[in-house]
């Protein structure tokens, strides 16, 4: 319980500012763990490494940053803790299946289609789904199977 809890304070400084550089050696030290201890545990605990954790709260925060403002694409990238927009693109497209300037055209044409759906469903709606680590999901996409051991990420 005491575990969890510190967990829980490391987590919530990931979600205050997902933006940050979060090195798991950084994360330890907020929960008090070692760094192991600490990434396997907090992957017990929440379903997902806590890199895959912060890159889902970064790409949710860029799609509602693209969704909700004029901010240019370059500064969303870097409002959302990419150093580099080439990195931030090629994620999201791994991640959403399409490019940031993509989705947000696309989110604008069908923002009157969403004006009755409370913000709450449409953003758990567009949760992006990190259960496999975006490298392994673009090498099971290009069908190269060469040693990999294929098991489900729970």
């Amino acid at each position: 319980m005491k575990l969890l809890r510190r967990l829980l304070r490391a987590k919530d400084r990931m979600d205050a500012a997902p933006q940050e550089e979060w090195p798991v050696s950084r994360l330890a030290r907020v929960s008090g763990a070692s760094e192991a201890h600490f990434a396997r545990s907090f992957r017990d605990a929440f379903g997902v490494p806590p890199h895959r954790y912060l890159l889902t709260r970064r790409v949710e925060r860029a799609t509602a940053l693209l969704r909700d403002t004029d901010l240019p694409v370059t500064e969303i990238a870097f409002q959302t803790g990419w150093n580099s927009l080439g990195t931030f693109g090629r994620t999201f497209r791994d991640v959403t299946g399409e490019s940031p300037g993509e989705w947000r055209r696309r989110m604008q044409a069908a923002a009157h289609d969403l004006e009755q759906v409370p913000h709450c469903f449409v953003s758990a709606a567009q949760r992006p789904d990190l259960t496999m680590a975006v490298s392994e999901k673009r090498r099971r996409e290009s069908g190269d199977r060469t040693g990999a051991i294929e098991t489900e990420v729970l």
